[in-house]
């Protein structure tokens, strides 16, 4: 199907994709592309050149060039009054039940996901679109399984996370070439909704995923200006989170926020993908290994140097500092289990809260009320902590390449990799982004995690399990077979999606080229 601007659909247009994808709304996706995917790939080339680097020894440190603006007193723009509050967000992806739920589940705000826990299928992307329209309007409803789901009085404050630089949109082309998922998604939502959230007291509100340098952020903003002078919408109307999800984006935080000040709505502290960037960007480090996922928690040298820097930089600059997602869940039939996941979900929040963050994540409904209780306890009545300012924090680069703990690696911890990427991968490929398995919430960060620590523990003469063998390739095609037979009998025979999803796992950690994210090869099998 082609339309004018130059652009062409090359996928079903099934009934009711026509009040989203009309003339006019992907005219505005056509004029995005030809004002910014040459910057799009500019700045993936430069991601790749920085990776080769990496892989040669280079370490990061923070930048000698933007020192002043580390230095300088600014602060963001002033906040809108239903951003001041965000203690407890709720996130998952655009599926309607899921967007019912999480607008009802009584938590501040709703991360609505077009990105790590959502498939990005054609049907999931177009039909993610058309429920945020009916939820703003307050037109969405469903009949399921003999319920009927509707939303509350009150409802959660929606902001929406776009996909990442890295990913395209391959059903959607202009002169040809794919356009940046981003792109597709954040104009889009913008076209269809910026205007009436602004008529009802809200605005347009986002999360940005995944970037590595300021630079990318600068092209968020500089897209947001553009996009807001094109719909008549003022400029500042849009506010941004920016999840810090990269150790390279770590060592930018000041810089991001400057960039998108006039737009920015804070930072997040995006703890899976973190993770997985640090693995992925010290692979082929000899002297670099990570312990158990199950091992690397908040409290592990690193990953507090990072929590800690972040919440100073965004208090400093008067912006939000939101914590990360706790992947535990609530467990049905097992009080002992449940209690145990709940305490930690509690403990989690608490040290979020008592060290400043103003808000943190949450999966799943049931934990809305525990997250709350931990910050309610700390800010009261108050929206936010942003004036507790930290300044006895101090991170030096040392503190955020302080990798640890490296042991124990353990069966166990190799197993479970492996059983929870094959199991995630083929939930993706059937169309589910967001999978509970193992009483966790698992998403694409998480199952990047699984397939990247057995990439590196392969390779890695560190990556020895505790009893003294060496993790191999060997190894590994050893256990892939008894944990797809545990994940066939927990989900059911009818899961020819699972031996792919187990091949495509091997290939993944086996081979000698490292895939930059695991959702790139694998988005060209989906519909």
């Amino acid at each position: 199907m082609t339309q004018s601007h130059g652009v062409s659909i090359n996928a079903p247009m099934h009934s009711g994709y026509e009040q989203i994808l009309t003339t006019e709304a992907l005219a505005l996706v056509a004029k995005l592309h030809h004002e910014f995917e040459p910057r799009r790939q500019q700045l993936l080339a430069s991601r790749a050149a920085r990776a080769k680097r990496l892989d040669a020894g280079e370490r990061p440190d923070f930048l000698a060039d933007t020192a002043h603006v580390r230095k300088g007193h600014w602060t963001i723009a002033p906040l809108p009054a239903d951003l001041q509050r965000r203690r407890v967000e709720i996130t998952g992806p655009v599926e309607r039940k899921m967007v019912i739920n999480a607008l009802n589940s009584g938590a501040d705000s709703y991360m609505t996901d077009f990105e790590d826990s959502n498939a990005p299928n054609w049907d999931n992307q177009v039909t993610g679109q058309i429920n945020l329209m009916e939820a703003i309007r307050r037109d969405i409803s469903l009949q399921q399984g003999g319920k009927s789901y509707a939303l509350n009085e009150k409802v959660a404050v929606i902001i929406v996370r776009p996909r990442g630089w890295h990913l395209d949109e391959k059903h959607v082309l202009v002169d040809g070439q794919r356009v940046s998922g981003g792109i597709f998604d954040f104009a889009l939502y913008m076209f269809h909704n910026a205007k009436e959230l602004l008529a009802r007291g809200s605005g347009p509100y986002f999360y940005l995923p995944k970037m590595e340098s300021h630079l990318e952020a600068r092209l968020w903003n500089d897209i947001f200006i553009a996009t807001q002078n094109e719909l008549g919408v003022p400029v500042g109307t849009i506010k941004a989170t920016v999840l810090i999800e990269t150790i390279l984006a770590a060592f930018e935080m000041d810089e991001i926020l400057y960039e998108l000040r006039q737009h920015s709505a804070g930072l997040n502290a995006g703890r899976w993908d973190y993770i997985f960037s640090c693995i992925k960007k010290f692979k082929v480090d000899k002297n670099f290994v990570l312990a158990d996922r199950a091992s690397v928690t908040m409290t592990a040298p690193f990953m507090r140097a990072y929590a800690l820097l972040l919440l100073a930089t965004c208090h400093k600059r008067n912006a939000p500092a939101i914590g990360g997602m706790s992947a535990l869940i609530p467990i049905k039939n097992d009080s002992e289990k449940n209690e145990t996941a709940m305490a930690g979900v509690r403990t989690d929040k608490q040290r979020d809260a008592v060290d400043g963050y103003d808000g943190g994540w949450v999966a799943h409904p049931g934990l809305v009320p525990i997250a709350m209780e931990q910050f309610v306890k700390v800010l009261g009545d108050r929206p936010n902590q942003i004036d507790k300012k930290r300044d006895d924090v101090k991170v030096g680069a040392g503190d955020l390449l302080n990798f640890a703990p490296e042991t124990p690696i353990t069966e166990a911890g190799l197993r479970m990799n492996v059983n929870v990427g094959i199991h995630y991968l083929g939930s993706w490929l059937a169309g589910n982004g967001c999978v509970p398995i193992h009483n966790l919430m698992e998403d694409a960060a998480t199952a990047e995690i699984s397939r990247s620590q057995v990439w590196q523990w392969i390779r890695s003469p560190k990556g020895v399990l505790e009893d003294g063998r060496k993790v191999t390739a060997e190894m590994l095609r050893a256990l892939i077979p008894e944990e797809l037979k545990k994940i066939k009998a927990a989900v059911g025979p009818e899961s020819p999606t699972y031996d792919h999803a187990a091949r495509i796992f091997e290939k993944m950690s086996t081979q000698d080229d490292f895939a930059e994210f695991l959702t790139l090869p694998l988005y060209e099998e989906i519909a």
